[in-house]
Formats: C-alpha cells, structure tokens, sequence
C-alpha cells in the first residue's frame, strides 16, 4: 500500500474532477441529507483550508472564523484547486505526521489527523458522485485503507454524530460497498 501523504494526495486528486464535473447542480440534494451539492464540496474545501493550519500547530481558537461560510465563491473549482494544493502541500510538508494536531475534541497525531482527512475525501467523493450523477467507483487502495481505519473505530464517530446507521451490504459486495455501509450510506 502506498504511503499515507501519498493515499492522501490521491483521495484530494480524485475529489477534484467531481467537483469540476458540477454543472447547474449545485442545490442537488446529496447522501448527506442536510448537505446540499455547495454544501458538500463547502466543506469539504474547508478541510483543506484548514490542513495548512492545523498542521503548523495552530488551535482551533487561532484560526478562528476565517474559514466559516461559504469559500467556494463565484469559481468553486478555482478554490477547490487553491485550496486542495495547499492542503497536500501541508501534508507533504516534514514532519507533518509525527506533529501534534489540535482538534475539536483534542490532540491527535498529524498521522491520525490526515488519515481522517483521507477517508472524508474518499467517502465524499463518493457522496459528490451519487448527487451529480457521475462515476462512483472509488480508488480500492483508498478504499481499503478507509475501511482498515474507520472500522475499529466507527461505533464511536457514529455516536458523534458523524454517521448514520450501518445500512446492511447488499448480497455479493465488494468493499467499496462494505465502506459505505459501514459509513452510513447505502449503496443500492
């Protein structure tokens, strides 16, 4: 398996075309039903922004409301680019895993930190393809890193509100469908 900056630069580059690929659906309804298609790609942009940050030891308090609302502006894939390129910058960056990051519910590791961001993009990547109607067949590398991952741990992000229920696999799955049942989403 490649390396985690590497699995991390590819979900990023995978997430990109999705977002270049929205034409008029931008209040498309997505998976993640209190998301619309802006929404979606809004926050998931706003993880990037935040990486650059958070990766050089700065709080939540001290990057505080820069990144609220809406960052897309009027090019959302320009800002989706600027953005995706200085948050892998940050992850490439020395030492980027072995720091402490400071987040919402603590310190963690810069490893575990992006390992997060790995799979958001990954699985809303995933979600962005379901709502604009696109390809939604996800990098298996990706997808059995996010699943090695998140299973150990998905009863407790699922209590934080981070997914819904597991959906039951359907018959004769394959990971990438394991993943998002695991995650919430139903992949029927």
């Amino acid at each position: 398996m490649a390396d985690l900056v590497e699995l991390y630069a590819r979900a990023v580059d995978q997430f990109g075309p999705r977002v270049a690929a929205v034409g008029d659906q931008w209040q498309a309804p997505t998976p993640d039903t209190e998301w619309d298609v802006r929404a979606l790609v809004n926050h998931v942009l706003g993880e990037n922004l935040w990486a650059p940050p958070l990766l050089d030891g700065m709080t939540i308090a001290e990057v505080g409301d820069r990144f609220d609302g809406d960052q897309l502006g009027d090019d959302p894939a320009a800002a989706w680019a600027a953005a995706a390129a200085a948050s892998v910058a940050s992850v490439r960056a020395e030492g980027a895993l072995e720091r402490t990051v400071h987040v919402s519910f603590g310190d963690i590791s810069g490893r575990e930190y992006v390992s997060q961001l790995t799979c958001d993009h990954l699985i809303h990547g995933w979600d962005l393809a379901r709502a604009i109607g696109a390809d939604e067949t996800l990098d298996p590398e990706l997808v059995e890193f996010a699943y090695e991952f998140l299973a150990p741990q998905v009863d407790g992000w699922r209590s934080a509100g981070v997914f819904g229920p597991q959906v039951e696999a359907p018959a004769g799955g394959d990971r990438q469908a394991a993943l998002l049942c695991l995650t919430g989403r139903d992949p029927r």
